[in-house]
């Protein structure tokens, strides 16, 4: 396997459509720029609509002719989840790429719309429930895949706790809700791939980036921005080459389903985009069942697989 992959080895997109949510700012804007870039028909899936105009304006100045168009999306609502599906179903007859991308980290206490607590609730029920809505469009398509983007922060929770899976009965942390919401994300993808694999053209992945240069990390504490500031030319990357993971993840056609990757460096802080093994926790098909069913019941969406 390619140790040095950057988004040279990215092939041909022409004719593939890909729908990243997150996609105006941070990692998603910039696997959507390589992948309009490369020929894709790319749907940014944003909540801010402005902001994702304006991304898709950056994206057109970049590369002009690219197919470039914005989706309105807030994870933190099902009923906008729904309205986005629904939109998205009607316009686009396959989908080859779903990048689950959007994510909130170390955000305060809060929940979302519909009283999940906000980091669950828009980094692992909201993409599930999109991914549950539109994965019909991908179940025939040829190459398809469904790749979300996790952390090296999912190694912070140990596991995922089921009896309290919205922080009400703990102390809450910030830090303790974002590594269970990534977590999640690695259990989803794995089961998700466990449930299609034999059944189905489409495959599931996940990524991470490392610590890439994005707005992601504002609701860190002080010293967390601070050492990153501090040693960031060390310890960091830019949000282009942490891009890298989710574009060789969606792209390259050596990817198997099931398949993690992020950053090769030390302690996979930063560096060219390799396999990378997650927690033995993420592995457990009990847990990954579990919080299946689990993601079922609160999202009320079930898989066509």
């Amino acid at each position: 396997m390619n140790d040095k992959w950057t988004a040279e080895d990215v092939p041909d997109q022409q004719g593939r459509v890909a729908v990243v949510t997150g996609a105006n700012t941070g990692i998603g804007f910039e696997a959507a720029k390589v992948l309009a870039a490369r020929g894709a028909s790319v749907v940014l899936a944003v909540r801010d609509t402005d902001k994702g105009k304006r991304a898709a304006n950056r994206i057109t100045a970049a590369t002009p002719g690219a197919d470039v168009t914005v989706q309105h999306l807030d994870l933190t609502s099902l009923d906008s989840v729904r309205a986005a599906a629904g939109e998205l179903r009607t316009r686009l007859p396959r989908i080859d790429l779903l990048i689950n991308n959007a994510g909130v980290m170390y955000t305060p206490k809060g929940t979302t719309r519909d009283g999940f607590e906000l980091q669950l609730g828009t980094n692992h029920l909201g993409h599930f429930a999109l991914t549950g809505l539109l994965l019909d469009r991908m179940l025939t398509v040829e190459g398809s895949r469904v790749v979300t983007v996790s952390s090296m922060a999912h190694r912070i929770q140990a596991s995922i706790d089921l009896d309290d899976l919205q922080w009400e009965r703990r102390p809450y942390s910030r830090v303790g809700a974002y590594g269970q919401s990534k977590l999640a994300n690695l259990e989803f993808t794995y089961q998700l791939q466990r449930r299609m694999a034999g059944k189905a053209s489409t495959i599931a992945v996940a990524a991470h980036p490392g610590i890439a240069s994005t707005e992601l990390i504002r609701n860190s504490a002080f010293v967390v921005r601070t050492l990153i500031k501090a040693f960031n030319p060390l310890i960091s990357q830019p949000a282009d080459r942490g891009a890298l993971p989710t574009l060789r993840a969606a792209t390259d056609p050596g990817v198997r389903g099931g398949e993690y990757y992020g950053p090769r460096g030390f302690q996979e802080l930063k560096g060219y985009p390799v396999r990378v093994r997650s927690s033995e926790q993420s592995h457990d098909p009990t847990m990954q069942r579990r919080l299946w069913t689990a993601s079922e019941e609160l999202t009320g969406v079930t898989f066509p697989i």
